[in-house]
């Protein structure tokens, strides 16, 4: 099954369910496919494309969390902590530490970096590899230890 099929199934329990904050969550995820759909010349998006989306709408999540509990906001803290759990129903599996630390590892050694200047050679492949199974600062902050 897609993410989009997913997401339309998920969709239509929340509102038999009378669930309003997945509802509402799952809809800010059905909006974003809809944008990135009429960008192209296809209607469907790609599972790749879709996680990667999902992925941003998360992060935004956390971000506004953050904000507003700095902001001593706790009502729409709890909401945007809330949207963000339901988003992570569609996020691919994060790794843990040591997965992420072993991969590293195997990229540095394959380009043969050695020093902290050859961090933008790593950070490049890791990126890629590891986008939405692990958060960049992790990633960024690994590669620094393990270079230093």
């Amino acid at each position: 099954m897609s993410v989009s099929d997913k997401l339309n199934a998920d969709i239509k329990a929340s509102m038999l369910a009378k669930n309003k904050l997945r509802l509402s969550a799952l809809r800010a995820i059905k909006s974003a496919f809809l944008i990135e759909s009429s960008k192209g010349s296809s209607k469907d998006i790609s599972d790749e494309i879709a996680q990667n989306i999902v992925v941003k709408l998360h992060k935004q999540r956390m971000e506004a969390h953050k904000i507003y509990l700095e902001q001593k906001r706790e009502d729409l803290a709890k909401e945007e902590f809330a949207q963000a759990k339901v988003l992570e129903d569609y996020l691919p599996t994060r790794l843990s530490e040591s997965e992420v630390q072993n991969i590293l590892k195997s990229i540095i050694e394959k380009i043969g970096a050695t020093g902290p200047s050859d961090m933008g050679k790593v950070m490049g492949p890791a990126m890629g590899q590891l986008k939405g199974k692990a958060d960049g600062q992790l990633i960024s902050s690994m590669v620094k230890k393990l270079l230093n």
